[in-house]
């Protein structure tokens, strides 16, 4: 794999922090429609290593991106799948007990 530069990287990040702002409350995105929206299809880690180096939480609404299963993401970098789950729920995205989402109700894709 090609390693980006700096310019190149901070690019990319700051183009997933921007689509990800976009996800209203109560909605979902999956790092694939993430990937696709900053024209970078075949980049969904990528947007997944974005987000782990989230700069602004609670501004960048990083929670709101899950894996295209439905599943939160096992390792969310700020305190773990329950608080992923509590800060959707905390917008009315019902999370079942086994952590998944149902993307034909939350799922959000774009304008």
């Amino acid at each position: 794999m090609r390693r980006l530069n700096i310019n190149m990287q901070y690019n990319f990040f700051e183009r997933v922090y921007e689509a990800v702002k976009k996800v209203p409350a109560g909605k979902v995105s999956t790092y694939g429609d993430i990937a696709r929206a900053i024209g970078a299809p075949r980049c969904a880690r990528q947007v997944g290593w974005a987000l782990h180096c989230n700069p602004q939480q609670g501004v960048i609404p990083c929670h709101r991106v899950i894996f295209s299963s439905g599943s939160v993401c096992t390792g969310f970098a700020f305190g773990g799948p329950e608080v992923q789950k509590a800060l959707l729920e905390a917008e009315g995205v019902e999370v079942s007990d086994d952590f998944k989402i149902d993307l034909k109700k939350y799922r959000w894709e774009g304008d």
